[in-house]
């Protein structure tokens, strides 16, 4: 295990990186919401996902660059020595909201993509992970998927934490709710580790990032005929999400690709129109910072990639709890630059 001193950036590889919200937060080097999040000091020396419009976002967004690459294909002794392992690793099995089907979690073959995760940990054991993953993850299976997943990463060497964060604790104008595995090769790491505590400042808010009055695209408001179909269904069922701006957004999912009234999708309302956010709109939710491009692909496949996303300022105050503890250790030096 190489040992991480003073002035070298900590290198990582990046699983499952999509669009990049997890890498933006670990790289740091960006504002939002007229604050700095500044310069950590990490390399990414290696990431990958198999979805290519993701890619596409997150190629002309980094200067570093990621492969399409299934995960189930990749060779563990092929991926560059790294400190660091990251993924957000696939979600949709075990998502409270994904109830129809039932949740299946690690019966599912998309549940069982951490595994893939464990199978780098046993062949590079890199001295940190972080496994990030939806809160219904907690409960799937009856309580029996997550209890498995974590004795997999531990016999995979490491001692584990875990925790649900809440992304409007953290400066991000949303709900999310968010479970963080952090691993450890080391038991000293572990004991001195403490996750970051919810920052003490104004919780912020939807009108933070959404200008309601700002004129948009006909294309994003509802019709009159499905305005009147979810009136009638309102009754009976809870329908019509209507977002307040004075409250962090609930949360924003790849579902946004097809929003519907007569779901559970959060939506706006104003001057007596009901209508969908834009792209950028999910983005800022998200807080991924204004340069962060998005228009290389279509609409429908942004907002995939934004829903699934991690917030990158969620992740940064993640990654700062790594920080504290090399910084404790005088095994890092933080360096400021530009996103």
């Amino acid at each position: 295990m190489e040992k991480i001193t003073i002035n070298k950036k900590i290198k990582v590889a990046s699983l499952f990186c999509g669009c990049g919200g997890m890498d933006l937060g670990l790289i740091g080097g960006f504002s939002f919401l007229r604050k700095r999040y500044k310069k950590n000091s990490f390399e990414i020396v290696y990431a990958v996902d198999n979805d290519s419009y993701c890619t596409t976002i997150y190629n002309n967004n980094f200067s570093h660059k990621c492969l399409v690459k299934d995960v189930k294909d990749i060779e563990a002794n092929s991926i560059p020595d790294h400190n660091l392992l990251i993924g957000g690793f696939p979600c949709k099995s075990f998502s409270i909201v994904a109830q129809n089907p039932p949740r299946l979690g690690y019966k599912d073959k998309r549940g069982k993509l951490f595994f893939e995760m464990v199978k780098i940990l046993k062949e590079k054991q890199p001295r940190f992970f972080i496994a990030e993953n939806v809160k219904g993850i907690l409960s799937a299976n009856n309580k029996k998927a997550f209890p498995m997943i974590i004795r997999e990463f531990e016999n995979a060497g490491y001692y584990i934490k875990h925790k649900v964060l809440i992304a409007s604790d953290f400066g991000v104008p949303q709900k999310r709710e968010r479970v963080f595995i952090i691993g450890f090769k080391n038991y000293e790491d572990f004991a001195y580790h403490q996750f970051p505590n919810s920052i003490k400042t104004k919780i912020p808010v939807l009108g933070d990032v959404v200008d309601i009055t700002k004129e948009v695209d006909e294309k994003y408001f509802f019709s009159q005929r499905a305005v009147e179909g979810m009136l009638r269904a309102r009754k009976k069922m809870n329908k019509g999400r209507v977002m307040s701006l004075d409250k962090p957004c609930n949360t924003i999912s790849s579902h946004l690709a097809k929003v519907s009234l007569n779901g559970t999708d959060p939506v706006l309302f104003y001057n007596n129109r009901y209508r969908r956010f834009t792209p950028r709109e999910a983005a800022d939710i998200q807080s991924f910072p204004k340069r962060f491009e998005l228009d290389s692909i279509s609409e429908y496949r942004q907002y995939v990639a934004i829903g699934n996303a991690v917030p990158p300022v969620l992740m940064w105050h993640v990654i700062q709890s790594i920080n504290k503890l090399l910084e404790e250790k005088n095994e890092l030096t933080n360096q400021e630059a530009t996103f």
